[in-house]
Order: structure tokens, then C-alpha cells, then sequence
């Protein structure tokens, strides 16, 4: 049992300020919202719940991945919905240790990649496709056009969330590494990546630590991302007022002081504040990927 006070700020339509004592433990639907008023729908099942439960391990435990296990996340990647059939990714199980440290420096030395047993880099892969054409004597121009290389991008994180869920169907934990996109072209050497293959994420796997704490962050209302029939920005403004209320409760229960909006804001207001990111562009063309 928890005792909580909300603080909501000023909204139309909301109090100024909620208090909720004495909660039962939530469930992941009122979890994933911060709100204990939800109720689950009628078609509630266990692939939903596993769904709302997701949440980032920053924590892990040394026990090794079996190949077996990861055999069945690639399968359960390999099950995503793919364009066209294309299947324009491929995916790097690093474990080796020393690997694994050099990539995490790359990745601002985020220390949960060297603490799991498994880094899976997931890549946007044009190699294949191109060899083919190759091999045939085929032309292929069309692999050099930006929505291609959308593609790859699409394909490699549908194959991962499949893999995600897959992975805490098994009691894994699992958090996604953005931040290899940093140095684009390092990781490509660490990896000895072809031309037209991108490191798009990394996914750490592995056990989590019995410490980790990890929690199910609150996200947007439904109502600021679903829209019907047409798209409404003014909208969603209340909403979005109501989730700055909503998460600064979250992250006060985990004495954390913390405003989303800042956040977000902060994270958006400069070039230097996307870590080298800023020069993707430049990365994928050197890397093979024309972007015409």
C-alpha cells in the first residue's frame, strides 16, 4: 500500500490538487497512465498485460544468454511485419566483453551494456539486397532513394519490438541504445559493418538485477495521441498538462524531481544536445546510403 499527493497544476478539467491514499498495488493498464481510475477492458489478456508491463532495465545479472534463447528473439523478430518483404535488417549479438566495452564508450559509456550479457545492434541492412543485385547483374537504383532507406529503419525497429516483447515473455529485461547513433561511423568499424549497412539501435538483454527497480513509466493520455478523423493540435494541450502532473507524481514516488516538458524541451533545443547526432545525415552517406 502506497500513500501519494498528486500535484496537477492548474487544467481545465482537472483539480488543482489530487490526494490518493491508501492504493492497492495498480495495475499495468493504471501504471502505464498513472491513473488508478482505469479500469482493464473486457478483452484483457495476457499478451496485453505483457505489453503494458514493458518497462527499461538499466541493471542486470552476469547469467549468460543461451544461443537458444537468442535463436528465439531473432525468430520472434523475424516475425514483424516487414516492407514488402524486403527484410531490409540484419541484427549483431555482441558478447564479447571487450567488444561490448568499446561500444558502450561509444555510447556514452552507459554501463549496462557491459553489465548484460548480450548487446544486440540492429541494423538497417542494404548489403544484402545490393550483393544480390550484384550477383545478377540487375539494376538497383531504387536502394538509393531515402524511402528505402526508411525502410530499413522501419523494418529494424519492428523486428526489435518483436524481440522486446518476446525477451519479457521470458522474464528477460531489456532497454534500447539510441545513443550508438552517436559515432555512426566507430561503431560501423567495431562491428566491420559492409557499405550500406547502419547501426540504427542497439537492445541490451539479459536478466535483471534483483535491485533494478525497474518501473513502468507513465505515458501521454490516449487522448493526446489518438485523434479521430482529423488531426487536432489545441487538443491536445490539456492533456499534455495533465501528464506533467501525472509523471512529476511518478517520478516523486521515486524521489526524483523532474518535469517532462523541461525535459523534452531541453532535449530539442540545440544541435550539441543531440551528441553527434546532428551530423546523421553526413553518416549514413558515408556509410552507403545516398539519401536521393
Amino acid at each position: 500500500m502506497v500513500r501519494l499527493t498528486l500535484e496537477w497544476g492548474t487544467v481545465v478539467g482537472f483539480p488543482v490538487r489530487v490526494t490518493i491514499a491508501d492504493i492497492a498495488p495498480r495495475t499495468a493498464l493504471q501504471q502505464r497512465y498513472w491513473d488508478p481510475a482505469l479500469t482493464e477492458p473486457a478483452q484483457w489478456n495476457p499478451v496485453l498485460e505483457a505489453l503494458h508491463s514493458h518497462r527499461s532495465v538499466r541493471r542486470y545479472l552476469p547469467d549468460p544468454l543461451t544461443d537458444e534463447t537468442l535463436d528465439v528473439l531473432v525468430s520472434a523478430g523475424q516475425s514483424a511485419a516487414t516492407s514488402s518483404n524486403l527484410q531490409a535488417w540484419s541484427v549483431v549479438a555482441v558478447r564479447d566483453p571487450d567488444s561490448k566495452a568499446r561500444l558502450a564508450a561509444l555510447a556514452g559509456d552507459q554501463a549496462h551494456i557491459i553489465e548484460a550479457p548480450v548487446l544486440l545492434v540492429w541494423l538497417a541492412d542494404f548489403a544484402r539486397v545490393r550483393q544480390l543485385a550484384g550477383d545478377r547483374g540487375a539494376p538497383i537504383e531504387g536502394a538509393d532513394y531515402l524511402e528505402s532507406s526508411y525502410i530499413g529503419f522501419i523494418d529494424a525497429a519492428l523486428a526489435a519490438q518483436n524481440a522486446v516483447t518476446a525477451a519479457e515473455s521470458l522474464g528477460l529485461g531489456t532497454v534500447f541504445i539510441g545513443a550508438l547513433r552517436n559515432k555512426p561511423e566507430e561503431v560501423a568499424a567495431e562491428l566491420g559493418l559492409p557499405p550500406h549497412v547502419f547501426a540504427v539501435f542497439g537492445l541490451v538483454v539479459g536478466q535483471p538485477h534483483p535491485d533494478a527497480d525497474a518501473q513502468i513509466k507513465p505515458r501521454l493520455p490516449r487522448a493526446a495521441v489518438l485523434h479521430h478523423e482529423k488531426y487536432d493540435l489545441p487538443a491536445q494541450r490539456d492533456h499534455v498538462d495533465a501528464y506533467e502532473g501525472r509523471i512529476a507524481a511518478f517520478y516523486s514516488a521515486q524521489q526524483l524531481e523532474h518535469s517532462w516538458i523541461e525535459r523534452v524541451l531541453d532535449r530539442l533545443a540545440s544541435a550539441t544536445r543531440l551528441n553527434g547526432r546532428d551530423r546523421l545525415k553526413e553518416s549514413l552517406i558515408r556509410l552507403g546510403f545516398p539519401l536521393r
